[in-house]
C-alpha cells in the first residue's frame, strides 16, 4: 500500500507527548467584526431562551415592568408589597409576597460628570454594542473589566492605552500575576499609564476624545477615537423603594447577614447590590443560600476566601484564596511554589507557553492559602484549586493526585511540588 500524499503547504510535527500537530500556512486573514457581534448575539439569545425555558418549567410568573417596594399599606401590614409599573401606562400590578429577594445588580460607575453617550464615551455595556471598532481607545481603569477589554481590543488591532490610578494593574490580584499580565499585554502593543489621575473636567469630544491625565504632579494630554470608562460599578439601590422599609444601606450597598437577610426579616438581598465579590457565580450561590434560609433550612455561609475569580483576558487569569501580600499582612509564615507553563508539554503543543501557577502555603500548618494562575485555560483549571481549598488540602495532597499527561493540569502537580522545591520538570 502506497503512502498517502500530503499537501506540501502543511507541516507535520510530532511531539514526544504523542500529539500530532498540523500547522498550515494561511495568509490575508482579517477580522469580520460584524460576524463577531452576530455570534455573540446568537449565543446570548440561546442562553436567554434556556433561562426562559427553566422559568416556564418552574412555573415562575414573570412581570415585565419596573418593580418598587411599598411600605405598610392596605395591601400588607408590613413593608414588602411590590408595585409593578408598566411603560404602557397600564394599571400597576400589586404583588403581596411572603418573602422578597432583591437582586437588582449594579451599573457602570461614571467618571466625574462625564456622561456615557454610547459613542465617544463608553461603559462596558456600551462597548458590547459597538458595530465598528475604533482605531484607538483610552481605557480608564486597569481592573478586571478594563484589562479584559484592553486584551480583546488589542487582539482586534485597536491601539489601546490603559490609564490606571494605582501603581499596578489588576490591584486585587497577586502582584506577580499583575506584573506578568502587564508584560504580556505590552507585547501586544498596549500602553499602560499607571499612578495616573484622569481629570474629567478636561474631557472634550470632537470627532474623538481628549482628556488630561495627571502623573506625579505633571499633566499630559491623551487623545483617541473613543474612551471606555471601567472604574467600577454602582449598586442599583435607588428608586426601588428601600426608603419605604427599614433596610439598611451602607456605603451604597444593602447590608445583610450571612444568609443575606436584611433588617426586614422577610426581605433578602444578593449579588452586586450587596457589594462584595461582584461575580455572577457568587450572586448565584448567594441566591441559593438565601432561598434555603427562606425555606427554613440551615445553609452553610459562603466562605468568600474559597471563591475562585477569573479574568477572561488573553492570557487568562484565575485565582482563589490569599495573595502573597495578604498572607504576609496577616502575619503568616508562608512558603511558595511557582511553576511555568513553558515546562508543560501540552502548553507547548498549544503554542501558549507564557504564564505560570503560583501556590502559597502556610509553613506551620501546611494549609493551602492561595493559588494564582496566568496562562492558557486557567479559568477552567482553577476549579481544582478551589476544591482543594474547600477540602482544606495541602500542596502535598495536590501533588499526590495523579494529573494526566499530556495535559495543562500537570502544572498544578508541579507547582504543588515546587512549594517544597522538589518539582520534577523544573
Amino acid at each position: 500500500m502506497s503512502a498517502p500524499k500530503i499537501d506540501k503547504s502543511i507541516d507535520l510535527s510530532f511531539f514526544e507527548t504523542g500529539v500530532l500537530c498540523l500547522q498550515s500556512k494561511t495568509e490575508d486573514i482579517s477580522l469580520n467584526f460584524t460576524k463577531v457581534q452576530e455570534r455573540k448575539t446568537n449565543i446570548i439569545n440561546t442562553l436567554y431562551q434556556g433561562v426562559q425555558g427553566l422559568m416556564k418549567k418552574g412555573k415562575i410568573d414573570i412581570y415585565n415592568g419596573f418593580g418598587r417596594i411599598l411600605g405598610p399599606s392596605i395591601f400588607s401590614p408590613v413593608a414588602g408589597t411590590i408595585s409593578v409599573e408598566y411603560e404602557s401606562g397600564d394599571e400597576n400590578t400589586m404583588i403581596v409576597p411572603k418573602n422578597v429577594l432583591i437582586a437588582t445588580g449594579s451599573r457602570p460607575r461614571k467618571l466625574g460628570d462625564v456622561e456615557f453617550d454610547g459613542n465617544y464615551v463608553l461603559s462596558s455595556d456600551d462597548a458590547l454594542e459597538m458595530e465598528v471598532l475604533p482605531s484607538s481607545i483610552i481605557i480608564v481603569g486597569g481592573g478586571v473589566i478594563g484589562i479584559e477589554w484592553a486584551s480583546m481590543l488589542a487582539d482586534f488591532g485597536v491601539n489601546v492605552t490603559v490609564v490606571e490610578y494605582l501603581e499596578h494593574i489588576l490591584p486585587t490580584e497577586d502582584l506577580d500575576i499583575s506584573k506578568e499580565v502587564e508584560r504580556l499585554l505590552k507585547k501586544k502593543g498596549i500602553t499602560f499609564v499607571k499612578g495616573a489621575k484622569v481629570l474629567p473636567e478636561t474631557f472634550s469630544k470632537d470627532g474623538g476624545v481628549t482628556v488630561d491625565v495627571e502623573i506625579k504632579g505633571e499633566k499630559k494630554t491623551y487623545k483617541a477615537d473613543k474612551m471606555l470608562v471601567s472604574i467600577g460599578r454602582v449598586a442599583n439601590t435607588t428608586n426601588i423603594g428601600l426608603e419605604n422599609t427599614d433596610i439598611v444601606v451602607e456605603k451604597g450597598v444593602i447590608k445583610t447577614n450571612e444568609h443575606y437577610q436584611t433588617k426586614e426579616a422577610h426581605i433578602y438581598a444578593i449579588g452586586d447590590v450587596i457589594g462584595g465579590m461582584q461575580l455572577a457565580h457568587v450572586a448565584s450561590h448567594e441566591g441559593i443560600v438565601a432561598v434555603e434560609a427562606i425555606a427554613n433550612e440551615t445553609p452553610l455561609p459562603i466562605d468568600y476566601n474559597n471563591v475562585p475569580s477569573c479574568i477572561y483576558s488573553n492570557p487568562e487569569v484565575a485565582s482563589v484564596g490569599l495573595t502573597e501580600s495578604e498572607a504576609k499582612e496577616l502575619g503568616l509564615d508562608i512558603k511558595i511554589g511557582k511553576f511555568p507553563f513553558k515546562a508543560i508539554g501540552k502548553a507547548l503543543v498549544y503554542g501558549e507557553s507564557d504564564g505560570f501557577v503560583k501556590i502559597i502555603a502556610d509553613k506551620k500548618t501546611e494549609d493551602l492559602l492561595g493559588v494564582h494562575m496566568v496562562g492558557p485555560n486557567v479559568t477552567d483549571m482553577i476549579s481544582e484549586a478551589s476544591l482543594a481549598k474547600i477540602l482544606d488540602a495541602t500542596p502535598w495532597e495536590i501533588s499526590e493526585s495523579i494529573h494526566p499527561h499530556p495535559s495543562l493540569s500537570e502544572i498544578m502537580g508541579e507547582a504543588a511540588l515546587a512549594v517544597e522545591g522538589i518539582q520534577i520538570h523544573g
